[in-house]
């Protein structure tokens, strides 16, 4: 099977903006969650969320009449993918551009543009309506942008699995270089979604915190206290490419990807299986494929949305595979920091899980005050860091509609 790397790295993130920032929030346990400033959100049950309040797109878009026809979804997509071209030297053009594909993914996709144009069309009349409202507002425009960018001529795609969608990019670009349809992806996922309508749609679902006094506080996977998630935003971009590719470019290789597997609970239309069943055969999917030593998994970036069943079901998943190994593992969320991403939170958990395998650490799980009961055996590094070598990494996504992804990554070796 061909070997795929991993040679270039971009994120935006609540915590830090470049690999460099966000990997020093990570390691210092910073918290991205505060008050939301992008709307007034008095009227709203919840007030709270992870935004990213100091981000300029002309730091990575130059053309400025560009960076107005972007939804701020794209705009995080096509900044973090600036990024990752790179650091991966693609911008030299050494590379055959028919072999060169984008799989950068979102769950929402333009939700700002299109509920501004819609306030416009009821204010003002459909005359009003910008003619950038369809090619802002779809899902897949920031994966056609990139390769518009850089001259990316091989497939180009979105896929959309709600919060899976980012992981579901990367699975789907590595399975392209495995098959040799593909020297080089380009693949990860981008989300803004902190919005009025989109705010209120999740609180009466009533899968939001609604720790509004209290936001540094409202993110708690697996902590008895904890009543929801906390909406984040931002994108994480991963080059990956065959090991023939990166050695004859000289690329610096940062990881390995190994396995992939994808799965649906077949369940309910926001609730996962509550034995973590679709997640379970995720997991052993990633791990089968590879054909990495179990013994040598030794890190779970979780799903870790903290709400109360999401996290059961995830660790009863995580028990099954590991048995009695279990407490070799460190499980940690990067949830606990951010907010969730949701399209945009498997490709960022990937970015995270890259780093700490890169510097030797995992960062904390933040505000883990008071694990459940039945989880006080697993290694969480609760509330501050702590250095470790990771070996092999996996990474958890699950989406609502029951939908589940796992890849698993090594150090490069």
């Amino acid at each position: 099977m061909k070997r795929v790397f991993v040679t270039g790295l971009g994120v935006v993130s609540p915590i830090g903006i470049g690999v460099d920032n966000f990997t020093q929030g990570l390691r210092l346990g910073k918290n991205g969650i505060g008050p939301i400033a992008g709307f007034d959100a008095s009227r709203h049950s919840v007030q709270i969320a992870g935004e990213i309040k100091d981000f300029n797109p002309e730091d990575f878009m130059q053309n400025k009449k560009e960076i107005r026809r972007h939804d701020r979804y794209s705009q995080f997509a096509m900044s973090a993918a600036a990024m990752a071209v790179e650091q991966a030297g693609l911008k030299d053009k050494n590379f055959d551009p028919f072999r060169v594909g984008v799989t950068v993914s979102t769950g929402i996709g333009g939700i700002h543009t299109f509920e501004g144009e819609y306030d416009t069309c009821l204010a003002n009349g459909p005359s009003r309506v910008s003619p950038f409202l369809v090619p802002m507002m779809i899902c897949n425009i920031s994966a056609g942008c990139i390769a518009m960018e850089y001259g990316f001529n091989g497939p180009n795609y979105c896929v959309v699995s709600a919060c899976a969608s980012g992981l579901h990019g990367i699975g789907e670009a590595f399975l392209k270089i495995v098959h040799d349809e593909c020297d080089i992806m380009v693949c990860g996922g981008a989300e803004s979604a902190i919005t009025p309508l989109t705010v209120a749609g999740f609180a009466k679902m009533k899968a939001l915190s609604t720790r509004n006094d209290a936001p540094e506080r409202a993110s708690r996977p697996f902590d008895r206290d904890r009543d929801g998630f906390v909406m984040g935003e931002g994108a994480g971009v991963l080059v990956i490419e065959s090991e023939e590719s990166a050695r004859r470019r000289g690329a610096t290789i940062l990881a390995e990807i190994r396995g992939y597997g994808a799965t649906a609970d077949a369940y309910h239309l926001t609730a996962p299986h509550p034995e973590g069943e679709g997640g379970f055969r995720a997991m052993m999917k990633a791990i089968n494929f590879s054909n990495f030593p179990l013994d040598r998994v030794n890190y779970i970036n979780a799903h870790g949305t903290s709400t109360p069943i999401g996290d059961m079901a995830e660790m009863k998943a995580v028990r099954r595979v590991f048995g009695d190994k279990i407490g070799t593992v460190t499980v940690n969320a990067t949830k606990s920091m951010i907010g969730h991403l949701l399209g945009a939170a498997g490709a960022v958990g990937s970015v995270a899980t890259i780093v700490q395998m890169c510097n030797g650490f995992v960062h904390p799980t933040l505000n883990l005050e008071n694990p459940d009961e039945d989880l006080k055996d697993i290694d969480f590094a609760p509330l501050v860091a702590k250095n470790k070598q990771i070996d092999g990494g996996i990474v958890n996504s699950f989406g609502f509609g029951g939908q589940n992804a796992s890849v698993l990554f090594c150090r490069a070796e």
